[in-house]
């Protein structure tokens, strides 16, 4: 039997709400080259309704929500989760895939997470910075395939601004005599504009 040569090894990442059972993010990923539709070839998504994915889900956190390890076998499937605060982390690969490998996407999801939200992953702060919950989750994983685990790289890319927005950003006199350049400019601007109508 050939070994399976993909670098797809991840069918979902699930952030899931232990309080009321909610859905902060889920990310169902498909590989690339599976045909369309089939559901048991390896990196086929097997839950493509959402209706099939809530109930996933739920079996997930009902199974998970007393468990003392961090790995289980759940729908043929390898779940690696992490608890932090009120929330659930779970990342779900095939039932063959590296659970080591998967763990280690767990991990650099939580500190990426702690190191952007300051130690503080719960369920208000995660939506209320959503914008950096799934950045940072897409520097991770790109459509099944595990980009970076590392959480300072992957923080450093969320927060970072852009470069060519810095250069700009230096070149702006902030003092008192450039200050008050700006406002002589701007109301030069402003007079000529009022001459033209």
């Amino acid at each position: 039997m050939p070994t399976n040569m993909s670098l797809f090894s991840v069918n979902a990442i699930l952030i899931l709400s232990t309080d009321d059972r909610s859905r902060i993010l889920t990310k169902y990923y498909s590989a690339p080259h599976a045909p369309p539709g089939s559901t048991n070839q390896p990196g086929a998504n097997p839950y493509p309704t959402v209706k099939e994915q809530k109930a996933f889900e739920k079996g997930l956190l009902e199974k998970t929500n007393k468990q003392t390890s961090d790995v289980i076998l759940y729908d043929g499937r390898v779940v690696v989760f992490k608890m932090e605060g009120d929330v659930m982390l779970y990342v779900v690969g095939g039932g063959d895939e590296n659970e080591i490998m998967l763990f280690g996407v767990v991990l650099a999801l939580r500190d990426a997470l702690a190191i952007l939200l300051k130690n503080s992953t719960d369920k208000r702060t995660l939506i209320e910075n959503y914008d950096l919950l799934s950045l940072a989750v897409d520097e991770i994983i790109d459509d099944g395939i595990i980009l970076e685990t590392d959480p300072v790289i992957i923080s450093s890319r969320v927060s970072k601004p852009p470069t060519q927005d810095i250069a700009s950003v230096k070149n702006i006199d902030l003092s008192e005599q450039g200050l008050l350049n700006a406002w002589e400019f701007g109301k030069l601007k402003l007079a000529e504009r009022m001459r033209q109508l």
